[in-house]
């Protein structure tokens, strides 16, 4: 796993709300022998973009966590089954 250090650098203190910038990052590995050429956050990131643009195109969105975990894995049902088999 990839973990990100952020922080404000000293040259960055343009404002109160300016975005913080990454000042580091350390690979862990969280389980098996991964090459550690290899270790990125790439594909967790896209697949949660995924998730999100995929859940803000349905009809109908519910507050209640059972709902939303139903709305999750009929997502990741429909696109590990249906859309790339």
């Amino acid at each position: 796993m990839l973990v990100k250090i952020y922080g404000t650098s000293p040259d960055s203190a343009k404002g109160r709300y300016s975005p913080v910038e990454c000042t580091g990052a350390r690979k862990e590995t969280i389980e098996g022998n991964p090459d550690p050429q290899h270790i990125n956050t790439s594909f967790a990131e896209r697949q949660n973009l995924t998730m999100r643009i995929h859940m803000r195109l349905t009809n109908g969105f519910s507050k209640k966590v059972e709902a939303y975990a139903n709305a999750v894995a009929l997502h990741f049902m429909h696109y590990n089954f249906v859309r790339n088999p």
